[in-house]
């Protein structure tokens, strides 16, 4: 049974074409801008059993046309690859395309059963910066960074994610590491550049949360053309969300 949060459907900004995204429940990071904080808590959600997602996906199946497809988002999604295995392979096996979104901080056996039936990978690359990482999100990227370089030895398409937080992320340095670090990654298909925004403050004042970026501004449109010119230097397709 996969523990999930919530489900949206008529999805369009997680992965191709029209989604049906599952929302799973639980995460190991705990990013400072994240939009779902209630997906965080290691806490039961509603189960999803493979059959529970196949007769969602049969009736959405119109919607998809040539490019949609599922989508399994979070919380943190790994962390129930074994559970989304048998998922997968059932949606596979109807000829759905499937995708993650994933901070990429889990590599186990698992894992790497579960990549044979993923068409697709969203990687939220948080920072470059180890440290500044972990001012962001809790935990280094080491893991992350491990598992973009496993996504490449099998080459497996990517699009990379990149929320850019003004005065957190947004350092031209890092960029250009970031940058650097996929140029010669012919599996990433193309970068993300996703807007920084307070959309789920709400939610860390139901939960009786501090939001720590309390006074942090949204993006300017010319940070935002900055960072997509530098990314561009390095020969992928880059979009600002």
């Amino acid at each position: 049974m996969l523990n999930v949060h919530s489900v949206e459907s008529l999805g369009t900004f997680d992965g191709p074409g029209i989604r049906l995204v599952f929302f799973l429940q639980g995460c190991n990071f705990k990013c400072l801008y994240c939009a779902n904080p209630d997906t965080i808590d290691h806490k039961p959600g509603k189960p999803f059993s493979v059959d529970d997602v196949l007769q969602m996906a049969r009736s959405q199946r119109p919607f998809f046309g040539k490019k949609g497809g599922i989508t399994v988002s979070g919380g943190e999604p790994l962390l129930q690859a074994r559970e989304l295995i048998p998922v997968f392979k059932a949606l596979k096996a109807e000829g759905f395309n499937t995708c993650i979104d994933t901070n990429g901080s889990v590599l186990t056996p698992a894992v790497k059963e579960l990549m044979e039936y993923t068409d697709l990978i969203l990687l939220d690359i948080k920072q470059m910066d180890e440290e500044a990482h972990l001012g962001l999100t809790g935990v280094k990227n080491q893991l992350t960074l491990k598992f973009a370089e496993y996504l490449q030895e099998i080459n497996k398409p990517v699009w990379v994610r990149y929320v850019l937080v003004p005065g957190y992320s947004d350092e031209e340095a890092h960029l250009n590491r970031l940058g650097e670090f996929l140029q010669p990654m012919q599996n990433v298909q193309k970068i993300e550049i996703q807007p920084y925004h307070q959309l789920g403050k709400h939610k860390y004042d139901a939960l009786g949360w501090e939001y720590r970026l309390e006074g942090v501004e949204m993006n300017a449109p010319e940070q935002l053309n900055r960072a997509k010119s530098l990314l561009k230097k390095y020969g992928k397709e880059v979009i600002v969300n």
